[in-house]
């Protein structure tokens, strides 16, 4: 099993929201089968990496967990995307994540809940980031809007679980 490694992940929340967003560390190596040059679970500003041996491409969209719903799906694509996703149930988290490689940043937002991530990529890495919020209307459909340079190829899943247990301000 690999090490891991804490990295920062910004997301963006409007004042009212941030309170409610929940963070919670990664999940284990055997949460997700499918190799990766790094891997990123987040909850709302922590996100831990972890270095395999063999990058998935990034026209695989990342896993779920087997208790995690899927939502919505993006195979393999370049560019700008709005990915819908369906209806979750009350009380479940919202989980958005993106693999991707390629020079260049990625924005990612959903505008239902004031929710927006950016995700750095690599021209030489796949790296693949987990997002988990818990914030008022979560449990509503929407719309996953992406930005992304030319150069980036990305896949995207969202899906829906149970919120991951809330860590104190300054965790890292």
């Amino acid at each position: 099993m690999s090490r891991r490694t804490l990295t920062v992940l910004s997301i963006t929340c409007t004042a009212a929201l941030f309170p409610a967003a929940a963070c919670t560390p990664a999940h284990t190596a055997a949460r997700h089968p499918a190799p990766s040059t790094s891997t990123a679970r987040s909850n709302s500003a922590d996100a831990t990496t972890t270095p395999r041996s063999t990058p998935p491409p990034a026209q695989q969209p990342p896993e779920l967990d087997p208790d995690e719903t899927l939502a919505g799906r993006q195979k393999a694509t370049t560019g700008n995307a709005g990915i819908e996703f369906s209806k979750g149930r009350k009380g479940d988290a919202l989980i958005v994540a993106v693999r991707c490689r390629g020079k260049g940043t990625m924005n990612v937002a959903v505008q239902s809940v004031h929710v927006s991530f950016t995700q750095k990529c690599l021209a030489t890495e796949t790296s693949t980031t987990y997002n988990q919020v818990k914030v008022a209307g979560v449990d509503h459909s929407g719309i996953v809007s992406v930005e992304a340079p030319s150069a980036v190829r990305w896949s995207l899943t969202v899906g829906r679980g149970r919120p991951g247990q809330e860590e104190p301000p300054g965790i890292s």
